[in-house]
């Protein structure tokens, strides 16, 4: 196993495993992302990626505006919809889709428990220098987030993808 940023990759691998990075990777480089990955896996190879995904009906709206998580929590973070991805690895390699798992529901469950301890932890995080600024900030992070899985705007897939 390797932990780095897919740019600094090299070799050529049987599998390749991304879980909840490609929201970092930001919508201009997305095809470079799909391009890097392709070049790094033999023909026949797979790739695994989790990712947290917008709605496909959302896609185009979201992608021209900044929301509360792009401004207040993950600076130039981007979350692809499952069509964009696949028209991507269409556009840009030669990916195709051979398994789709859908968890959206199971991650509305994660979050309202990460609120919960978040809440129980209160006081020793506090004690880290953390104020109540920072506390309403992640506790409307974790609620929106929630409400977002719940209501089905957002998900989290499993997406993988076969080189051809």
């Amino acid at each position: 196993m390797l932990l780095c940023d897919y740019r600094d990759l090299t070799g050529v691998y049987d599998k390749l495993v991304s879980i909840e990075m490609i929201e970092a990777v930001g919508q201009q480089y997305l095809p470079t992302f799909f391009r890097t990955c392709q070049s790094r896996l033999r023909p026949g190879g797979r790739m695994a990626i989790q990712a947290i995904t917008i709605q496909d009906q959302r896609y185009r709206a979201y992608s021209k505006s900044v929301d509360f998580i792009q401004r207040y929590i993950f600076p130039g973070g981007f979350l692809p919809s499952i069509t964009a991805m696949n028209a991507l690895m269409t556009r840009h390699t030669d990916f195709v889709v051979r398994n789709l798992f859908d968890m959206g529901p199971d991650y509305a469950r994660t979050l309202a428990h990460w609120r919960q301890r978040f809440v129980h932890a209160w006081q020793e995080i506090e004690k880290l220098g953390f104020d109540e600024r920072f506390r309403r900030m992640w506790l409307y992070y974790f609620g929106y987030c929630e409400a977002g899985f719940n209501a089905r705007t957002i998900s989290v897939v499993q997406l993988t993808a076969e080189r051809v």
